[in-house]
């Protein structure tokens, strides 16, 4: 029987298999891995749903001209993913007081139940995924579009970093410890290995040090003549 999950547990095993995955199998060197996630990270944390891909992409034909500057293209196309149709509301008011905050404008933002409440209008007034989500960039644009690319700036750019130092310290501590792993094996095999050969070597000296049985001399009949003596 096919296990059941809920949405929750959808979004979750998506997010992780997305996500967690590929930092783990990563074959590339961890800075390789790391700068993808602080891409991915860095266009996520603006206000540019539907494009942030298109970024993504562009960002990398740029880097991939440097050794130094390049990452996976798909790993950082999959963080572009943090922000979606789930968390786009709160993060998207996030930056919105964010901006208002910086431009010194925060006594005249709107309240959150105002924003959700008109981004849920705008929501229900389409079918279909990916005309929700253009709608919904639509009107964010429209009405909050200015604070809140204002308030974008300081979260990705903490999201960039944090992203990067993370993954580095992630895949450097899996690499290490399966590392061990597999060093912890090898000693194992080799312990066993020598065990092994010791057990041969101890039965191989065991049976060439055994004593040869004793030699039975001949034994002469009573009534046969005694041999002639020399010269006789």
């Amino acid at each position: 029987m096919r296990r059941q999950f809920s949405l929750m547990q959808r979004l979750s095993r998506l997010l992780h298999f997305r996500l967690i995955v590929p930092l783990k199998r990563s074959p590339h060197p961890p800075e390789y891995t790391a700068r993808a996630v602080m891409v991915g990270l860095f266009w996520a944390a603006t206000p540019l749903v539907g494009i942030q891909m298109y970024l993504v992409l562009m960002t990398w034909l740029v880097a991939r001209r440097s050794s130094r500057f390049d990452f996976s293209l798909l790993i950082a196309a999959a963080w572009t993913w943090v922000t979606n149709i789930f968390t786009m509301g709160p993060t998207y008011y996030v930056f919105y007081l964010t901006g208002k905050l910086m431009t010194g404008q925060l006594s005249a933002a709107r309240g959150y139940q105002h924003f959700v409440d008109k981004f849920q209008a705008v929501l229900a007034q389409h079918e279909g995924f990916i005309d929700k989500l253009y709608a919904s960039v639509a009107m964010i644009a429209h009405d909050q579009g200015v604070p809140m690319l204002i308030g974008s700036v300081p979260w990705a750019i903490v999201s960039a970093w944090l992203g990067y130092h993370l993954t580095l310290r992630y895949v450097h501590r899996r690499r290490r410890a399966r590392s061990a792993r597999r060093h912890a094996l090898w000693l194992k095999r080799a312990a066993a290995k020598a065990a092994g050969k010791k057990r041969s070597l101890t039965v191989r000296k065991k049976t060439e040090g055994a004593a040869p049985p004793p030699v039975t001399p001949p034994v002469t009949p009573p009534n046969a003549p005694p041999e002639a003596a020399g010269g006789e």
